[in-house]
């Protein structure tokens, strides 16, 4: 096989793993009906229909019916810190108020295209943008809409982004709102199509932005592609000679998951699947490793979320369904040799359900075991604000720091082993199922 052949499925797979997450993220909310009112300047400002306005003399929103500004202190959450800092965001956090700037790829339909970046929004220290353009905004690292068409052109200045906790047909949820010009302003999260099922749906815009996970993504995939075209030259020039550098390291990859997972699993047929199991492996792989990098350009958790593993479990599905042999589908839907009562009522579903439900597992195993990872050692780096009370007491930090850095270190080594195991175990099952459905009958 030629290198092209062998591994062009990595970028399918980035391909439709970027396009999938684009439409997932955020938490979106229905939100109570709204009114209209004038500012000063004449623009209409969106306020709750409770009547209450937002008091001018409450620029920052801390204590207005809009809620509690999300720059405000509070006290410290490990539990939302560590979901905070493993979901993906429209930026880079750096350091201080320095982010890298990514593509803003927006799309509202009354509206048009917008195309941009993050950097458009200035943002702060928080993550929250100062400027709302053309009536997207930034807030904590994603970008949001403001309802209000007054606001959907131009370039505004934003007081402060604040939050509620409400509760709407018996569901809790948190409406987030843009204070301009000392009034509310409800806002969109974007479109998911989630089917409410995590709070998602469809909204008033839609983003395709280049995320923190996409652009990690991209760039796993970059290095993937640059470290096998140079493996591919070497083997070409050393061809016949023992292998050299990094040829070195990654032939016993390739040999492993040839001998020990392709061959066994599949059987003769083998090398049809080597291409998507390669692919699987080192994409995962890779997205695994670069995620144990605590600073930038590591530190996404791409296969910690659901989206991806889905496109990744989709695609095993797809490869293992319509490679089915006739006698896969004759002992699935209709068993030889067993009462047609059991196959109706018992054998029939059970397997039909066994069909969907190895993929599943698949993604959640995945899914499960890299965000587990992330937010154990984010809660042993929170004992040091949790012993040391958010900085306020020196010897509790101290002990916080005692503590939490064998813990992380431990951790982190164990990650790094589970970073390995996952990709093996991925394409393992999937080279499993794959056997399975190819699988020829047996004749005794």
């Amino acid at each position: 096989m030629t290198f092209a052949r062998k591994y062009w499925i990595v970028l399918i797979i980035s391909g439709l793993a970027t396009f999938a997450f684009a439409q997932a993220g955020h938490e979106n909310h229905n939100h109570p009906p709204t009114e209209q009112h004038a500012d000063p300047a004449g623009h209409p400002q969106t306020t709750e229909t409770t009547g209450e306005n937002a008091e001018a003399g409450h620029p920052e929103g801390a204590h207005s019916p809009c809620g509690h500004s999300v720059s405000e202190e509070s006290e410290f959450n490990a539990g939302e810190n560590a979901v905070h800092h493993i979901a993906d965001a429209n930026t880079i956090h750096l350091w201080g108020d320095a982010y890298v700037p990514l593509p803003c790829i927006l799309y509202a339909p009354e509206h048009g295209w917008k195309f941009s970046t993050t950097s458009t929004f200035h943002a702060h220290h928080h993550g929250s943008g100062e400027v709302a353009q053309d009536g997207y905004v930034l807030v904590h690292g994603n970008i949001m809409r403001i309802q209000n068409p007054a606001y959907a052109k131009g370039e505004v200045k934003v007081d402060d982004y604040t939050h509620k906790d409400t509760t709407i047909d018996g569901k809790n949820k948190t409406l987030y709102f843009a204070v301009i010009n000392g009034s509310c302003n409800l806002l969109d999260g974007k479109t998911t199509y989630d089917g409410g099922i995590m709070g998602g749906g469809i909204t008033s815009f839609y983003d395709f932005s280049i995320t923190r996970n996409v652009f990690t993504m991209l760039l796993t995939v970059l290095i993937l592609f640059l470290v096998f075209r140079s493996v591919a030259r070497s083997a070409t020039k050393t061809h016949g000679h023992a292998p050299k550098g990094l040829q070195n390291f990654i032939e016993p990859f390739y040999t492993f998951i040839r001998d020990e997972v392709a061959k066994p699993n599949i059987g003769p047929k083998y090398e049809k699947y080597m291409p998507y199991l390669l692919s699987a492996f080192f994409f995962i792989l890779g997205l695994n490793l670069i995620g144990q990098v605590p600073f930038f350009p590591g530190g996404a958790n791409v296969t910690g979320n659901i989206s991806i593993t889905i496109v990744l479990a989709l695609l095993t599905f797809i490869i293992s369904t319509f490679s089915a042999k006739k006698h896969f589908w004759e002992h699935t839907l209709w068993m030889p040799g067993v009462p047609a009562v059991l196959k109706i009522f018992i054998l029939t579903p059970i397997e039909i359900l066994g069909i969907f439900l190895k993929p599943f597992t698949l993604l959640l195993r995945l899914f499960a075991n890299i965000t587990a990872g992330h937010i154990v050692i984010l809660s042993f780096v929170s004992l040091i604000f949790i012993f040391g009370d958010a900085g306020k007491s020196t010897a509790g930090s101290i002990t916080g720091i005692i503590a939490s850095v064998p813990l992380s270190l431990f951790m982190m080594t164990l990650e790094l082993l589970v970073a390995f195991l996952q990709a093996f175990i991925f394409t393992m099952l999937s080279a499993t199922y794959i056997g399975t459905a190819i699988e020829e009958p047996h004749h005794h």
